[in-house]
Order: structure tokens, then C-alpha cells, then sequence
């Protein structure tokens, strides 16, 4: 019998913390894309008409918190508030392994955090299962266009040099895999949806600052042997230029952000209809007639 493959770790937890603590000094000023979704998600909970008892806040570096202060009475609807981030907030932990009971949150919400994690569906069955029924997680995440020239930047620069190129850019997950992601983990009415943001630099350098200054610099598992000389960087970087600069010369940065929203089962909530219980034919809803398959327009 076939041995199942082994699960595949890429990213080192450890290292994704101390890179989350190191930059919490200027991540306030440098965390834009973390401010954004915090906004966004605090939107999507402004269109829900409901009130939400006890939330949690996993990731965000206290910008989800910030973003509350900012709408009283979005505020106003939420009870008892806790902040948790790998770096800072009310408790520090690690995203892979939550310390909450079962059923404690009507509400959970995620800016930026889970695309870390190695084992993602693990991650969302956990947050499922710390949801009341008829709770509501939003989580936002990188998705796989992520820093996409960066990536194809470096790959050509270290093929050209060196003949070789090892993992310089972290991998995301892809807008369907979260989606089937949310259904394996139990989750009821799962969607996901996508915002693609571009930010524009005079230099490459400006983005490798941004990146160290919000944390989210590559924390992989197995790096590339070879150091990233001064040598391989500079040659990168001209490609970025001739690749991706617009007419002022400015550089582009791609980041996929993607949002999962799932819902605790609860038997409230809308199921599918079973088969053969539809109370109109498609037929008659189009106000066509309805044919037995083979049959021919004009026939019968």
C-alpha cells in the first residue's frame, strides 16, 4: 500500500513571530494594506444587522481595534472585545494553535494573519469550532498574485547568475482553495472574494522596506542554500525596472488580498433545496418548453 505523501510545512512559525515582533516599531506607519483591511472588514460587519456578544480579533496588529474607536456604532453592536496577534494585543499566540473552548465567539475576525500558517485547514476547523452556531468569521488573507514580480523578478536574476533559483517569495493560497477550504473545514453559506491592490514605488527598495516594516517579509521553512548577494539583488532589480515601471518610472507591487467569510451551522440558516422538491419547473420559469433529451428544436 502507498505510504499517504507527507504534509508540507513551507513556513518556519518561529521565524514569522520574531519578524511580527522586530517590526512592531514601525509597523503603524508602514502596515497600509493592513489598515485597508481593516476598514474592509469592518464594512462587511456594518451590513450585518446584528449584534455580536463576545469577538475576536486574530492578527491586524491592534488596526481591527483602531478601525472599532473609528465607528461607535459598529462598536456599540459588539460586546466583549479580545485582541489577539503572534506580537502584540490582549494574548500573543500562534494562529495554529488557538487556546479557546468550543463555542465561545459569536464573531471572529482575521486581517492579514492565517496566510502564515502551515497548516491552513487545521487553522479554519479551529476557528469554526470556537464559533457559537450561527457565528461569523471573516478572515483576509495574501493570495497567490501576491508580489508576484518580485517573485519572477528574483527567479530570473538567480537562473541568469547562478543557474539556479531557490524560494525567495512566500506562496499563497489561490482564491478556490480557500473557498474549498472554508467547505472542508465545516463552515455554512462559505464565500471568498478577492481585492487586487497595486502600489506604486519610485525603487524595489522602497517595497523590501515596507516588507521588513510590516512583518511580512518570506518566513519559509527551507530557504534557498545560497545567501541573496548584493550581486543577485541588483541584477533583480533592474529587471523589475524594465519590467514593471510605468511612464514616471515608478515600480509596481501586486497584492492579491482575498476574504473568507463562513458561518457557524445553525439550523436557521438557509440550506439548499433537495432534489425534486423544486416548486417550479425551469421550464416554466424561462417560458420555454421543455423537451426529453435527444429531442430537436420542432420536434414533437
Amino acid at each position: 500500500m502507498t505510504s499517504p505523501p507527507e504534509p508540507v510545512f513551507p513556513f518556519e512559525p518561529r521565524l514569522a513571530r520574531q519578524r511580527k515582533r522586530r517590526a512592531r516599531a514601525g509597523f503603524a506607519e508602514a502596515a497600509f494594506l493592513h489598515a485597508r483591511v481593516a476598514a474592509d472588514l469592518a464594512d462587511r460587519l456594518e451590513a450585518i444587522p446584528r449584534r455580536f456578544e463576545r469577538a475576536l480579533a486574530l492578527g491586524g496588529g491592534g488596526l481591527f481595534s483602531a478601525e472599532l474607536r473609528e465607528r461607535p456604532e459598529l462598536a456599540g453592536r459588539i460586546g466583549a472585545f479580545i485582541e489577539a496577534d503572534v506580537a502584540s494585543g490582549d494574548v500573543q499566540l500562534d494562529p495554529e494553535r488557538l487556546p479557546f473552548a468550543e463555542g465561545v465567539f459569536d464573531l471572529i475576525v482575521s486581517p492579514l494573519a492565517l496566510h502564515w500558517v502551515n497548516d491552513l485547514p487545521g487553522a479554519l476547523i479551529q476557528l469554526r469550532r470556537a464559533l457559537k452556531p450561527d457565528g461569523l468569521m471573516l478572515a483576509s488573507l495574501f493570495g497567490g498574485q501576491t508580489l508576484q514580480e518580485l517573485r519572477l523578478s528574483l527567479i530570473e536574476a538567480e537562473l541568469e547568475l547562478t543557474g539556479g533559483a531557490g524560494p525567495r517569495v512566500a506562496p499563497f493560497a489561490e482564491l478556490q482553495d480557500i473557498a474549498g477550504l472554508l467547505q472542508r473545514a465545516g463552515f455554512a453559506l462559505p464565500a471568498a472574494d478577492r481585492d487586487v491592490v497595486t502600489v506604486r514605488y519610485g525603487e524595489p527598495t522602497r517595497l523590501l522596506a515596507d516588507l521588513r516594516a510590516m512583518g511580512e517579509t518570506a518566513a519559509l521553512r527551507e530557504r534557498s542554500p545560497r545567501a541573496l548577494s548584493r550581486r543577485i539583488l541588483a541584477r533583480a532589480f533592474e529587471i523589475y525596472r524594465d519590467r514593471y515601471s510605468d511612464e514616471a518610472g515608478r515600480v509596481r507591487a501586486t497584492f492579491e488580498i482575498i476574504t473568507a467569510t463562513g458561518w457557524a451551522p445553525h439550523e436557521s440558516q438557509q440550506k439548499p433545496l433537495r432534489p425534486g422538491s423544486a416548486k417550479m419547473r425551469l421550464a416554466d420559469a424561462l417560458g420555454v418548453k421543455e423537451r426529453s433529451a435527444g429531442e430537436k428544436p420542432g420536434e414533437g
